[in-house]
Formats: C-alpha cells, structure tokens, sequence
C-alpha cells in the first residue's frame, strides 16, 4: 500500500467518526426538544422554585422567618430569649419577622 493510499483511507476513517458524532449530536438535540414538549407546563398560578427542588423545611419549623437590620446570630438568641421566658419550646413558637428598633438620643 502506497502513500497516497493510506492517506486516503486515513481521511475516510476521520471523515466517517466525525459524521457518527454529528448524527449523534443531532439524535440528542431531537431527543431533548420531544422530551422538553412532552413534559407538563408549571400551572399559571404557581411559579416555579428557583434552583430546581424546594428546601424542605426543618423538622418542627414553621416556615420563613424575615430579618430586618438584624443579624441571624441576634434573630436566634432573641428566639432563645422568648421561648425561655414563655417556658415553651422554640419548634412551638411561630415567629414572622424581627426587627431592631433603633432609639433616637
């Protein structure tokens, strides 16, 4: 077998392996978009969880708690504070939002 020979059959070979990888590339591109039609839209009302899957809550948790102008570590110990004096677990109590209140001097 000659040079020129090889060459050729060199170049058959690639242009062979580049066209099974377009054709599947182009298979999984089809598979995707009849996959993407096939699934259910997310009802109007609803959105949809940013991220992928929710967080579930903690056991005992009674959902979000928002804070303003104070710090996690601060929310926790007042939470601490209160569930104390009332003599009731923390998971018992329910609390909204905390908010530091600033005094004027």
């Amino acid at each position: 077998m000659g040079f020129g020979t090889a060459l050729i059959y060199s170049l058959l070979g690639i242009a062979v392996v580049f066209l099974a990888l377009v054709l599947l590339m182009v298979m999984i591109k089809l598979i995707t978009a009849l996959g993407n039609r096939l699934e259910k839209p997310a009802p109007a009302g609803e959105p949809e969880p940013a991220g992928g899957a929710e967080i579930p809550a903690a056991p005992g948790s009674t959902g979000e708690l928002k804070l303003y102008d104070t710090d996690p570590r601060t929310a926790a110990m007042l939470m601490a504070i209160v569930a104390d004096e009332l003599q009731i677990p923390v998971n018992e109590l329910r609390f909204l939002s905390i908010r530091e209140v600033k005094e004027d001097s």
